[in-house]
């Protein structure tokens, strides 16, 4: 992409602008976000080949530079150490939204990088990252389910604030960072003053309505400068090795998962998946093989699980979703 674009929103009364084609063009896609005067580079970039692992490996990046508030290192040394605790927690905030909208089975190596270049303390350069990331994958190659926002919430004299200016954020008794596509909201972070649960929902609410104008809005620049996705080469499972584990295993799973006690849980589990491996072993399955069946294993625990958690309304060892084991401490 050669050709500069520009475009502009409004968000909480302040700009949000994005600049795109002109840095990192040797990325995949990259987006420079200004958010006031706050200035975030935001970039892209996937392998062309999947990787042999069983994971999903993507690594977002946020790093600061002490010049984004005019500072410069002193003294001999001048590179910047490791990252702050802030912007290790501030990738986490990028990642957790993104991460599960990429297409199951994707292995391709993915990384996205937010480079701090300037910070005005009343624009969050976490959530211009946030959008950035969201708008360069969204505008590149790379296969992903977004666009997402993000936005802070927070509400002073019992009014909602969208994006509150660091004295507003002192006067809040909520501090509520949402984000998620325009159809469901997918990552909460939050901090309150002993706030009623309605008032905690009604905040995530009034933050969705804003993330829908801003999904809404990189949309329309997808839609004018947004690549064709590459080709597609998804991880699958054997359907006849998931279908033939199903079959052994997935009774004796159910039994075993609901097994009250701990240890005696993971025994069960561990007995049933012996008791499956032993049998494609006997008939010297290959690793890969081995490995699938692994897998499905795993899959099968993982859904009885949530099965059971959002059915039944009850966790593996018995407990109700509201109800909390025995708790003791001593001093």
């Amino acid at each position: 992409m050669s050709e500069k674009h520009v475009y502009s929103f409004e968000l909480a009364g302040r700009p949000l602008s994005f600049e795109i084609g002109e840095l990192a063009k040797q990325a995949n896609a990259s987006v420079l976000v200004r958010y006031g005067d706050t200035v975030v580079l935001s970039t892209c970039v996937a392998s062309k080949e999947p990787k042999d692992i069983d994971f999903f490996p993507l690594t977002i990046g946020y790093e600061e530079r002490l010049y984004a508030v005019g500072k410069v290192p002193g003294g001999f040394i001048k590179r910047e150490g490791r990252p702050s605790e802030h912007a290790v927690l501030s990738g986490r905030l990028i990642d957790r939204p993104i991460r599960p909208l990429f297409p199951d089975g994707f292995r391709n190596d993915v990384q996205v990088i937010n480079y701090v270049m300037s910070v005005d303390h009343d624009n969050s350069p976490a959530i211009a990252a946030m959008i950035g990331s969201s708008l360069s994958l969204s505008i590149s190659d790379i296969p992903f389910e977004g666009p997402i926002a993000g936005v802070v919430v927070g509400r002073v004299d019992g009014k909602f604030i969208i994006n509150p200016t660091v004295e507003e954020l002192e006067k809040s008794d909520i501090d509520l960072t949402v984000a998620g596509t325009k159809d469901a909201i997918n990552m909460v972070e939050a901090g309150a003053k002993e706030v009623p649960e309605e008032d905690m929902l009604e905040a995530i609410m009034f933050g969705h309505e804003m993330i829908k104008q801003i999904v809404a809005f990189q949309e329309q620049i997808v839609a004018e400068i947004g690549q064709p996705k590459m080709d597609l080469n998804l991880y699958e499972v054997d359907a006849t090795i998931n279908a033939r584990v199903r079959e052994m295993a997935e009774a004796d799973m159910l039994a075993a998962i609901q097994v009250v006690e701990k240890h005696a849980r993971q025994e069960a589990i561990d007995a049933v998946n012996a008791r499956v491996l032993d049998v494609f072993e006997s008939e010297e399955a290959s690793d890969k093989e081995l490995k699938q069946v692994k897998e499905v294993l795993n899959k099968i625990v993982k859904e009885e699980v949530r099965r059971l958690i959002t059915d039944e309304k009850v966790r593996p060892d018995g407990r109700k979703i509201d109800e909390i084991r025995p708790l003791s401490s001593r001093v």
